[in-house]
């Protein structure tokens, strides 16, 4: 410190606070320091219970992410469970045509091609997914319907004509929409 600074400070007289020395002031003092650890004993309860939730929370992200992936597992496994019988119709279909002298080849085909599609679409009706009907002359709606094209037709203009490619759904949802040719 310079000099000057020193000379101010003992210059300066303190004067006794009158307040300072009021009867109870004892008993305020510790009142206010048993309040100030009330405070902070829950300013310390808070915190931690924060610091818990917060972990908590991430706890839940990651189990919820690792309960998803199994559910995902879980529905592959199931849809593949589905699927391998019409796998083995398949092969059947095609062991019966390699075997010589068995009937009419065209006709065993024909049967075992109508029997994997039948199982898909009970495959497909068990996991809820719909075929999304059209039917030539209704209205053209671009939710559920595809235009690839204009043909001429005795219907309506603007109107589907014809299906090209079949549309579904699942739970109400398009999950491909059916692909049709409008009228001119």
């Amino acid at each position: 410190m310079d000099q000057d600074t020193t000379k101010n400070n003992e210059d300066i007289e303190l004067l006794e606070d009158e307040e300072f020395d009021a009867p109870g002031q004892d008993e305020q003092i510790k009142k206010m320091r048993e309040k100030l650890r009330v405070c902070e004993e829950e300013k310390k309860g808070y915190l931690d219970g924060w610091q818990r939730a917060q972990a908590d929370a991430v706890n839940y992200k990651k189990d919820e992410g690792k309960r998803l992936e199994d559910l995902g597992r879980f529905i592959t496994q199931s849809m593949l469970s589905d699927l391998l019988p019409v796998l083995d119709s398949f092969d059947l279909a095609l062991q019966s045509l390699q075997q010589p002298g068995s009937g009419s080849q065209s006709n065993q085909l024909e049967q075992g091609v109508l029997m994997i599609r039948l199982q898909l679409i009970d495959i497909f009706k068990k996991r809820g997914v719909a075929q999304i009907e059209v039917i030539p002359g209704d209205e053209f709606n671009p939710e559920k319907h595809e235009s690839i094209g204009e043909v001429e037709s005795d219907k309506s203009a603007g109107t589907v004509a014809e299906e090209v490619q079949k549309g579904y759904m699942l739970a109400g949802r398009v999950i491909r929409p059916a692909r049709v040719r409008l009228a001119k």
